[in-house]
């Protein structure tokens, strides 16, 4: 319940910051809805439209008030529901965010394992030090390298773009899903390698890992029935961070290969100066990763019964 009560307010902070920060932006919302040359009546129409003519308590008591009840206004330029809108382009944005934590965890788990239980061997340093170039390069500059790649020099998959019909061509969406996810998974599984060596490498020097050995354990018995659980502990709310990071790096990836996600209807936003729209995508994106955030802290409280002792007040 507290960690709800957080969150929550967490959310209402961000709304009020986000209200602000829009409100702060040259020129008017009403813009959006006029052509060059436009009179002062036809001015005084649009502001009132948009309300921008109302003082800012009143906008602000609105805002709210239509967050509550999860009204993200309607688009000046389209007429189409904010929140509809949102929910087409999520169909594109969050399975690339999943597709791409998921894949970057096969990569990242195993390999950093490996690169903490055999540190003193070459190709233990190897993955360490591989790693450490992956998280010193872009993810658009690793996207733009496949597209070379797998685009242009060997043709084997499409360089963007997405079916009109969506998810409904299953095959031609599921191809244009590939490049994408590998971009996000290689670069993001550089750095998850880099956590899941370090709550490794913790583990393999506790005591009870070694009480574990001394009492006729094996030493792949005693990683995976005790080292594994401990070391999760840390590693989860990593994960929650970097969960939230793969959300937000896919809205830069959708950019470089064209998808009709979060990304490209933020950036079309903002051009448009559309602002119901900049709202509802700003909104959601802080609302998912504050429910990213929350989810961590859950999980690690399901996998370490000592947080929930500590939660419950118990010494």
């Amino acid at each position: 319940m507290r960690r709800l009560v957080i969150l929550l307010f967490s959310l209402l902070v961000a709304a009020v910051v986000l209200f602000i920060l829009l409100r702060l932006l040259p020129g008017d919302p009403a813009n959006a809805l006029l052509g060059v040359g436009a009179t002062e009546a036809q001015i005084a129409s649009a502001r009132a439209q948009v309300g921008s003519d109302q003082p800012l308590y009143v906008q602000f008591i609105s805002f709210i008030s239509n967050l509550a009840r999860f009204d993200l206004g309607t688009s000046f330029v389209s007429r189409a529901s904010v929140v509809e809108e949102i929910g087409n382009r999520l169909s594109v944005t969050l399975p690339l965010t999943i597709l791409g934590f998921v894949a970057a965890l096969i990569i990242a788990v195993p390999l950093g394992i490996i690169a903490a239980v055999r540190s003193t061997k070459w190709y233990g340093a190897a993955i360490s030090v591989i790693s450490q170039l992956g998280i010193a390069i872009p993810v658009f500059w690793v996207g733009i390298l496949l597209v070379s790649l797998f685009a242009i020099n060997l043709r084997l998959l499409p360089s963007g773009g997405f079916p009109l019909k969506g998810w409904a061509n299953l095959g031609e969406a599921s191809t244009a899903m590939i490049l994408p996810v590998l971009t996000i998974s290689l670069v993001m599984s550089a750095s998850m390698l880099r956590y899941v060596r370090a709550a490794t490498l913790e583990v393999l020097g506790s005591d009870y890992l070694r009480t574990a050995r001394a009492l006729g354990s094996s030493f792949p018995e005693a990683l995976i029935r005790h080292g594994l659980r401990n070391g999760a502990v840390p590693v989860i709310s990593i994960l929650g961070i970097e969960l939230a990071s793969t959300f937000l790096g896919a809205v830069v990836i959708e950019r470089v290969f064209s998808l009709p996600g979060l990304g490209s209807m933020l950036l079309l936003a903002i051009q448009q100066r559309d602002y119901p729209n900049v709202q509802g995508v700003l909104f959601i994106s802080t609302l998912l990763v504050l429910l990213i955030g929350f989810a961590a802290d859950l999980t690690q409280r399901i996998v370490d019964p000592r947080l929930r002792d500590r939660g419950a007040g118990t010494p």
